[in-house]
């Protein structure tokens, strides 16, 4: 089995206006890791997106924790949709964002089908504790509760 992503680190998932949801344990392991409290964390690096929090980003576009030379500068730590990209939920459920997405992404293996690339991403958030049930806080990206594994 060809694996379906190869992360290459280029930074092109941490480009876009209010779209890296850091719900509320999120934040906590982001402030946790920076060593700061939870609220310093929040007026530091967030802003209120309606019931969601999103990491700010910088006048270019990127987040504010994105370093062109080194990457994630908070990767240990990052949000889980970071963690789960390109794994999200449209690219799962519709092949043509499937497409799109790789056109995007260099990491995204060429040569598979969409429907491995579902059943690897599926598979992939379940095992690693990133599939969300659609909380409030939660990146509804994430939301992949009605999706059923193929095999």
């Amino acid at each position: 089995m060809t694996n379906v992503f190869d992360c290459r680190m280029c930074g092109h998932c941490c480009q876009g206006q209010g779209g890296i949801v850091a719900s509320a344990p999120e934040q906590a392991r982001l402030a946790a890791y920076l060593n700061m409290s939870v609220d310093d964390f929040r007026a530091a690096y967030t802003t209120a997106q309606g019931k969601k929090t999103v990491l700010r980003t910088r006048e270019d576009g990127f987040c504010i924790f994105f370093d062109p030379a080194t990457a994630c500068t908070v990767h240990a730590a990052k949000p889980d949709v970071c963690r789960a990209w390109p794994f999200f939920r449209g690219n799962l459920v519709d092949a043509t964002s499937w497409e799109l997405a790789q056109d995007y992404c260099p990491g995204i293996t060429g040569g598979s089908s969409h429907a491995e690339f579902a059943r690897q991403g599926v598979r992939y958030l379940r095992e690693n504790g990133l599939a969300k049930t659609g909380r409030e806080d939660e990146a509804n990206a994430l939301n992949i509760s009605d999706l059923a594994e193929q095999d």
